[in-house]
């Protein structure tokens, strides 16, 4: 792995305006990010989606981002531009959403979405565009190419959903992929297909890549790095193979609550929640 970060963040914050006053959501998030697979593991409301989309400049209209500093290389994220942020976002840095049936145009083709992913970074010809889409669905293992090309989203399976999306956000070469939840509606067999073929695209490409999962197993076996989030904080970052030798209780208290195949089966640990888990004291470094 290359030692210059591909994206290096410090003090990460969003905050969103509601009609109860000022959500905090993210809270002074720092890291980088190589020519790895970083995992964001935490529960739900824990921060993980909101750190992937302000990478990217996408929350919420109601929502706010500040940092001491959020940079792609030497490209400031949080002072460029709105036209050169539309030049990032799929073209240097693309985003994988959770679930493709919410993602894809209804109406639309899968393989005309996949070539205008193309060409709206790119001067080319429709015909190559075409010719471009249909090479990605095959590198993403999508058999029948030139049939799935004109099919429409409701036509294909969840698994090929999120290939094709897979295929969408790859087209364009990019240098980050961030992957919210890419198999959380999958079945085992296909998220690790779909899992192995992510590895193989940052392996091949020389990508990094931000896998964000609530799948405490599947980032330990998939990733190299893991940061764990609760209330908008990171509370500690090791490496992947050695979650379960984590320090902090709340990675603890998430690794007991899986169940297990083997061993005891009686009930589940309940996860006790410290109030100063919320603090800076409760960050482990």
């Amino acid at each position: 792995m290359s030692d210059a970060p591909l994206i290096s963040v410090e003090n990460l914050n969003v905050h969103f305006s509601t009609p109860r006053g000022d959500v905090h959501a993210v809270k002074n998030v720092s890291f980088d990010l190589r020519r790895e697979r970083l995992g964001i593991v935490g529960e739900s409301g824990s921060g993980k989606s909101q750190t992937g989309r302000a990478l990217l400049r996408l929350t919420a209209g109601n929502g706010r981002i500040s940092a001491d500093k959020m940079m792609f290389g030497d490209k400031d994220l949080m002072t460029a531009s709105t036209r050169d942020m539309r030049k990032i976002r799929g073209s240097k840095i693309s985003m994988i959403m959770q679930d493709p049936k919410y993602s894809l145009n209804p109406v639309v083709c899968v393989g005309k979405q996949i070539a205008e992913a193309c060409r709206v970074h790119e001067k080319i010809s429709k015909a190559e565009a075409q010719q471009r889409a249909l090479k990605m669905l095959d590198v993403v293992r999508i058999r029948e190419p030139e049939k799935v090309y004109d099919l429409y989203p409701h036509q294909v399976s969840g698994g090929m959903g999120q290939r094709i999306m897979i295929a969408m956000m790859l087209i364009t070469d990019p240098q980050v992929m961030i992957a919210d939840e890419p198999t959380s509606a999958l079945d085992v067999t296909v998220q690790m297909q779909v899992l192995a073929l992510l590895d193989d695209m940052v392996r091949e490409r020389g990508m990094g890549l931000v896998l964000i999962s609530h799948d405490l197993n599947l980032v330990s076996s998939f990733c190299d790095r893991v940061l764990v989030m609760y209330g908008g904080r990171i509370l500690e970052i090791l490496d992947a193979k050695d979650l379960h030798n984590a320090k902090h209780p709340y990675t603890k208290g998430l690794l007991n609550c899986l169940p297990k195949m083997d061993g005891h089966h009686g009930e589940l640990p309940i996860l006790n929640r410290d109030p100063n888990w919320l603090n800076e004291d409760g960050i482990l470094s």
